[in-house]
């Protein structure tokens, strides 16, 4: 799995990591979460948060925090999940023979390590379901359910040697407003309210486990988590793929029937199935100026009228206008925080 693979400036709202910062808070002196918020470059001025933040900076952030807090997992479990453990879970699953026995191990190892949970996996006739179920009463976290079954599909994954297709995805916790930002980390429909936390695979793609060396673990560890979280997906929702396409294509001449066109079905389908994820040709195309803007910004090599000249809009003015609305901050707060981290 290769980082440059996945679309160009994808972002996620700051709601999605509010669940994360939250445990991450609780572990750090207020001095230190500041620290760690400015060296991740997620501050902006005055010490808020941007409305959209990236997936580098995702990874930048779990780098320094896992490490300087002593927890893996960052307060998101009621008990600490100590150095090096990641380790020994992949040193665990690349020795499995297959990939629902990678799951078996999987569940095993946390089932050692977390005192709130317990993982169950259901295998059937069809289907192989890693479920996880609370032992007591306890409000789930979302952002550590997310992330420890992102893990589990990013082992099966690392092991199959490409992304492995994912049947469903369950939550146990209410559909939150930013229920849309699930869709660029899983590759398959999300739903909420659900019974229990759970991730199924088709039993059909859980084949044998690639051979995975010593190097290949050592890469995993160094590159963790831009390789499990983000695992590039070509068969994300359709939403996705359209803009994978809009961001290989040149999203400002592309229209609707050039994208049903490259991907082999008619405009109407395509309408259908953006339909049923909730979204707009017109408003996937907005998503990733949106993103574009963001990215461009924050990386500072451009001026705010270059960025409006290359994103289509008659002038800077609109463009200020548009971000604004976007992301609730004008482009200029983006690159004043940006020099300031600097």
């Amino acid at each position: 799995m290769n980082d440059r693979a996945f679309p160009s400036f994808s972002t996620v709202s700051a709601e999605f990591i509010d669940d994360w910062l939250l445990a991450l808070r609780s572990l750090c002196s207020d001095a230190h979460f500041q620290s760690l918020l400015q060296r991740s470059e997620l501050l902006q001025d005055k010490g808020r948060l941007p409305d959209r933040i990236t997936l580098d900076q995702i990874v930048r952030l779990y780098q320094l925090a896992a490490v300087e807090t002593g927890d893996e997992m960052m307060g998101l479990w009621s008990r600490a999940i100590r150095p090096r453990a990641l380790q020994h879970l992949l040193t665990s699953v690349r020795e499995a023979t297959s990939l629902t026995s990678a799951l078996y191990r999987f569940s095993t190892f946390w089932n050692l390590l977390l005192d709130d949970y317990q993982f169950q996996l259901l295998d059937t006739e069809k289907t192989v379901v890693l479920a996880l179920d609370p032992l007591g009463d306890r409000q789930p976290q979302r952002f550590g359910h997310m992330l420890i079954l992102k893990l589990a599909h990013g082992l099966v994954s690392w092991l199959a040697r490409h992304e492995v297709p994912v049947d469903a995805v369950e939550f146990a916790f209410d559909r939150p407003e930013f229920d849309d930002d699930y869709a660029v980390i899983f590759p398959a429909a999300v739903r909420f309210s659900c019974a229990a936390t759970s991730i199924t695979f088709d039993r059909g793609v859980l084949g044998p486990v690639h051979t995975r060396d010593a190097a290949d673990l050592s890469l995993f560890l160094e590159t963790a988590p831009r390789d499990w979280i983000f695992t590039q997906s070509s068969e994300h929702t359709q939403s996705l793929r359209v803009r994978s396409y809009l961001a290989k294509a040149g999203w400002e001449h592309a229209n609707l029937p050039e994208a049903a066109r490259a991907m082999h079905i008619t405009p109407r389908t395509l309408m259908r199935r953006l339909e049923r994820d909730g979204i707009s040709f017109q408003e996937i195309k907005d998503a990733l100026r949106r993103d574009m803007a963001v990215g461009h910004l924050q990386a500072g090599r451009k001026s705010v009228e270059a960025i409006a000249q290359d994103l289509g809009f008659s002038s800077a003015a609109s463009f200020h206008k548009a971000f604004h609305r976007w992301t609730g901050s004008p482009p200029s707060t983006y690159r004043r925080s940006r020099s300031q981290i600097r």
